[in-house]
This record gives structure tokens, C-alpha cells and sequence, in this order.
């Protein structure tokens, strides 16, 4: 017995090598799986948006900088500039996102008909569009719009419609970024409320049909309930994507005239890379962000998200 008793204790002690656990286990193999994931995300994301934050409190150039705490924060709330870019943003969300939607909504109840011939061609054309590279499709416009020798006013002109300086005008040159963003996006929305009206049943209609509903009834009864949480989706994601703002404004109009089109995405890339202050610059992105996440739960909340 007191040799037993040994024996255990030895064994206890560390006589005895213990049996090696093998890294791959049933266990950890999902936590394996997603580790280049969280990797990628911690090293392409999550730095850069805290990198980002920290500069956002510092002034100054390369590894010379200066932690000013909120003071560019302080400057952006009293920076009128930035406030003629938010405007300018907001009044293109306001008037081109409504016009586009409905847009979409229209063509996409017509590629859906059943009356339509050549269905497949017709909706290959209305999503082309979007498949055109930003630059590229800005720069046409940027030509097609020239007041001289554009395409808009050689035809406007058969119509006795004087030359419109759509590039020289504030007034004008909006106009022409909401015409771009129009024809570039419609389509492709046009898609996906197609996408939504192919789910609906057919026998729901059906069952319209025998209880006397009209086609204007059936729409509003049936159609945009059921595309309810898509028209969200597509008011989100343009409401987003037009805060953003920057390519078009770019490349059309550069931000004029007079600043009539300059937006928030165009003004902190001048910031950064024209004048080289990355620390207000990084503080128009974290306004713009908390800018883009206000307006997605407020939408959100006014459209029953949750629901």
C-alpha cells in the first residue's frame, strides 16, 4: 500500500510526462476558422477607424503632431464652409433620392409586366447604367452637359430652349449632379424592386381579382406592403450612399460654382489631400459618420424598422 501511495504522488509530482493536447480540436476549430477574419477586420478596419479617431484630436504633418484635444471639432461646428457643404448634401438627398426611387419603382412595375415582349433585353438596358465606371460616366456627363458644344443643349435647342449653362449656374450645376446620380442609380434599384415584385404570390393578386380590386387597389393593398422592407433597404442605402457623396461632384463640377456643389465627402477630401490636414479632416469623417448613423435610425424609427 505504501508503495502505491508512492507511486501516485510521483505521478502527481510531475514523474510522469503529461499527454500533449493537440492545437486542432473540435472545440477551437470555429474559433480557427474565423481567426483571418478578425484579423483582416482588426488590421484594415478597426485600426484605421481608431488611428483615425486619434488624429481627428491632433493638428500637424507626418510624425509631427500635437494632440489639440476637440479643438477641430470646435472649428467644424464654426466652420461655415462646412455647413455650405452639409446643405448642398442635404438638398441633393432631399430632391434626387425621391426622383430616383420612384423612378425605379415605375420601371420596375413595367419590366414586370406580362405584356412586355423582349423582357430580358429591356432590363439588361435599364441596368447597364450602373455598371459604367464612376469617372467614366462623370466625365461624359461633364460633356454632355457643356453649355457650347453639349449633347442636352443641341437638343434643347431644337426645341427653341436657349443654351443652359449647366456647369456654370449654382442652380444648374445641382441639377446636373442630380440628373448623373438618376440615370447612374435608377437602374440599378429598378433591379431590385423587380427582384421584390417577383416574390410577391400570384395568388394574392388572384384573390384581389375575384374580390373586385382594381389594379390601383391591388398596388396599394398589396404591391407596396409586400415591397415594404425592400423600399426601406433602397431608402437606407441611397440616403447613405448620398452623404457620401463624392465622386460625381468630383469629376462634373469640382465642387462649383461658387461651391453650389460641394459636399461633405469632396470637402474632407480637400482637406486631406489638397491642404494636408488630416487631423480636420479626420474630424469631417467622424461627423459624417455620426451624420450617416442619425439619419439610418432615424429613418429607421420613421418607417417601423423593426416591424
Amino acid at each position: 500500500m505504501t508503495l502505491t501511495m508512492t507511486r501516485d504522488a510521483a505521478t502527481r509530482g510531475g514523474g510522469s510526462p503529461r499527454p500533449h493536447r493537440p492545437l486542432i480540436t473540435k472545440r477551437n476549430i470555429p474559433y480557427l476558422l474565423i481567426l483571418p477574419a478578425l484579423l483582416g477586420f482588426v488590421s484594415f478596419k478597426a485600426y484605421p477607424i481608431l488611428a483615425a479617431l486619434y488624429i481627428s484630436l491632433t493638428t500637424g504633418a507626418g510624425a509631427a503632431r500635437t494632440f489639440v484635444g476637440l479643438d477641430n471639432y470646435v472649428r467644424l461646428v464654426n466652420d461655415p464652409l462646412f455647413w455650405t457643404a452639409l446643405w448642398n448634401t442635404a438638398l441633393i438627398l432631399v430632391v434626387q433620392v425621391p426622383i430616383m426611387l420612384l423612378l425605379a419603382l415605375v420601371l420596375a412595375l413595367g419590366l414586370n409586366s406580362p405584356l412586355l415582349r423582349l423582357r430580358g433585353l429591356w432590363r439588361l438596358g435599364v441596368f447597364m447604367p450602373s455598371l459604367t465606371g464612376l469617372v467614366a460616366y462623370g466625365v461624359m456627363f461633364s460633356v454632355i452637359l457643356s453649355k457650347d458644344s453639349g449633347l442636352l443643349n443641341w437638343v434643347l435647342g431644337f426645341f427653341g430652349v436657349d443654351a443652359i449653362d449647366w456647369l456654370g449656374s449654382p442652380f444648374w450645376a445641382r441639377i446636373a449632379i442630380v440628373i448623373a446620380l438618376t440615370w447612374h442609380y435608377t437602374g440599378y434599384n429598378a433591379v431590385i424592386y423587380l427582384a421584390g415584385l417577383q416574390s410577391i404570390p400570384k395568388e394574392l393578386y388572384e384573390a384581389a381579382m375575384v374580390d373586385g380590386a382594381g389594379a390601383v387597389r391591388r398596388f396599394w393593398s398589396i404591391t407596396v406592403p409586400q415591397l415594404r422592407p425592400i423600399l426601406l433597404l433602397t431608402v437606407v442605402l441611397s440616403t447613405i450612399g448620398t452623404l457620401q457623396l463624392f465622386d460625381e461632384p468630383f469629376v462634373i463640377t469640382g465642387g462649383g460654382p461658387d461651391n453650389s456643389t460641394l459636399t461633405i465627402s469632396l470637402y474632407l477630401y480637400e482637406n486631406g489631400f489638397r491642404y494636408f490636414d488630416f487631423g480636420y479632416a479626420a474630424a469631417i469623417a467622424y461627423a459624417l459618420t455620426l451624420i450617416v448613423a442619425g439619419f439610418g435610425l432615424l429613418q429607421l424609427k420613421l418607417t417601423g424598422g423593426k416591424k
